[in-house]
This record gives C-alpha cells, structure tokens and sequence, in this order.
C-alpha cells in the first residue's frame, strides 16, 4: 500500500494516508478514487452542504467495514475545518463540521467519508430549516420506478403550491425530492408540512403510497418518510458516495430524466462525467424560496393530527403512542 500523499487544494493541503486502501472491492476503487471524486464534483456537492452542520457517515474499513455516524468534529481536526453548534432533540449540543471549501471534502474523505448528511439548516439560523425534504423509501415489492410514479405525483402536489422542486437519486432504490423554503418556521413545523404533502401523495396514489410509520401497515408501497424532517434526521447530500457495493452515488436529475436512468449508472467513476455533459440539476435551487402556510393549514385540517417520532425522540406534544398497531390491539 502507497505511503501517504498530500494533494494541494486551492491553499490547502490536505495529506491523503494510505491511497491506495480499497475501499470498493467489487470495483477496485480506493481512497485516493473517493478523495479525488470528492475534488471532483466539489462545486456541486458545497451548493448542497455549503455552510450546513453536516454528519459525516464514515466507512474506516471501507465498504466491507462498518460505518458510523460523526456528529462531531474529529479531534485534530485542521484549523480551517469550521463548525456550527446543533442541538439535539436531548437538548445536547454538539460543534458538527459545517463544510466551506473544497478542502473540508477532500479532509472528511480521508477519514473515510463516504455520505455528507447535511442539516437542512443554514449556520447563521440552525433552527429554522431552509430547506424541505421528502424520502420516498420504496418498501419490499417495490422498486425505483414505484419510487419514480410517486415522485411525480409529489411533483404535481409541490406545482399546484406554487412550489419548485428538485429530485435526485438516493444512491439506492429511492428518490428525495427537495425544494427551498424561507426559514420562518422550527423542525416541528416543518415536519407537519411533510405529513401534509405525504398524506395528500397517499390520498392520490392508495396503492402506490403510504405515510404508515409502522412497516406492517405500509405493505408493497412507496413509504413518504415524514420523520427523516425532524430535528436532528438528515440525508444523504446530491453528490455524496453511499456505502453500497458499486459506489453508486447520490445524483440530482432533472423531472424529465428522472423516469428514464438507473439509479446504478451513477458512481464515483461516472458521476464526474455526467456533471461535466449534463452540468449540476440542483444549481437554480436557491433561485426562490417558498412558503409552507397552505401545507400547514392542511395539516391543521386533518383530524389524524400528529404521527410518531423516531424511537430515540422525547415524547412530543400530540404524539399518539409508540407502540405497533398489532401490539395495540392484543394490549
């Protein structure tokens, strides 16, 4: 295995241990392939995580390894390595890297960084989200075009609202639809405003579509994962490399070329080379920002009011019980 080797990144320099560590075995593709990747789409990936209390979900061993997520930053971390303070549903806090520059990527890559996990928040106002997320899980017997027929169901939803939005790859069999919002409301509100647009994707696509927390009540359908909005929940950013067997990545897609990839065309070795013919589809997302009221009065409408939390929450004011349904019903 090589030595170490460092690369210059704008004034930086970032020293790159053990290059030629595989990270991919089934591809053959190594450390200095992740970093270089990293460098390679990094103008997009900071449109994504710039100025963001990111996590980065770390891979040590590589793909084989196991990962874990750093909420932290990493003791003897650069000084130009910046941070944000996040609070956590505990109440806890934490100093999170908060990405600037191409030099943060290559940094975090050498660690083992495959996925950034942007908080949908900017540092100057880390409790208002600037950003609102949907994740279209598909469930067992399902797929990405199950995933695809939903996102455009979603996207007539958002068009109706007056509001623009952009889909991308997860790296796997889902889709997240984004689009930008003013930062006026807190985590809860904008959780609801998920539970609102879910509730009505389901409402128009019942065979297709769930917001059902509870695996066994979502069956062969596209699971609207609400709580991936709450504080301290993030996903994957456009861009980032996902801990699967290809190094598939995470790829912004316009609504017309949506329907018609594979999500497994895009990785580390071809990514690069769809951004340089086909430019970022993410770029105008910071063009406008909308507002979230009509979702809101949606939800205040709607009778079933508050769903549940993830496990690790604080019971929240309204929550019904955590409890399966079928535990319910024998308790």
């Amino acid at each position: 295995m090589a030595e170490a080797i460092e690369l210059q990144v704008g004034e930086r320099t970032v020293r790159v241990s053990s290059p030629g560590k595989v990270y991919f075995p089934d591809r053959g593709i190594t450390k200095r392939q992740v970093v270089e990747y990293y460098l390679q789409v990094a103008e997009p990936l900071l449109r994504a995580v710039g100025d963001r209390p990111t996590t980065l979900k770390r891979y040590v061993d590589g793909v084989t390894g196991e990962a874990f997520y750093a909420k932290r930053i990493p003791k003897g971390a650069p000084e130009w390595v910046q941070t944000a303070k996040i609070t956590f549903p505990s109440g806890r806090t934490a100093d999170e890297v908060c990405p600037t520059e191409p030099a943060v990527l290559a940094w975090a890559a050498n660690l083992g960084t495959f996925d950034f996990h942007p908080w949908p928040v900017r540092r100057s106002d880390v409790d208002r989200p600037d950003e609102l997320r949907i994740d279209l899980d598909p469930q067992p017997g399902t797929d990405f075009a199950d995933a695809v027929e939903v996102a455009l169901t979603l996207r007539e939803v958002l068009d109706e609202l007056g509001m623009t939005a952009f889909p991308k790859t997860s790296g796997g069999r889902g889709i997240h639809v984004l689009t930008r919002i003013r930062p006026e409301w807190d985590f809860i509100d904008v959780r609801h405003a998920v539970i609102a647009l879910g509730r009505e994707v389901e409402r128009r696509l019942p065979d297709k579509a769930t917001t059902a927390w509870w695996k066994e009540e979502r069956g062969e359908r596209v699971f609207l994962d609400y709580n991936q909005a709450a504080r301290d929940r993030t996903i994957a950013s456009a861009w980032s490399v996902r801990g699967t067997p290809r190094a598939t990545v995470s790829m912004p897609l316009t609504w017309e070329k949506l329907p018609t990839v594979d999500p497994n065309d895009f990785d580390v070795l071809t990514a690069p080379g769809w951004l340089a013919e086909h430019g970022d589809a993410l770029e105008g997302i910071d063009d406008q920002a909308h507002g979230i009221e009509r979702l809101l009065d949606w939800y205040a409408a709607d009778d079933r009011g508050e769903m549940p939390y993830p496990p690790d929450y604080p019971k929240m004011a309204g929550e019904p019980k955590r409890v399966q349904p079928s535990k319910a019903r024998r308790d």
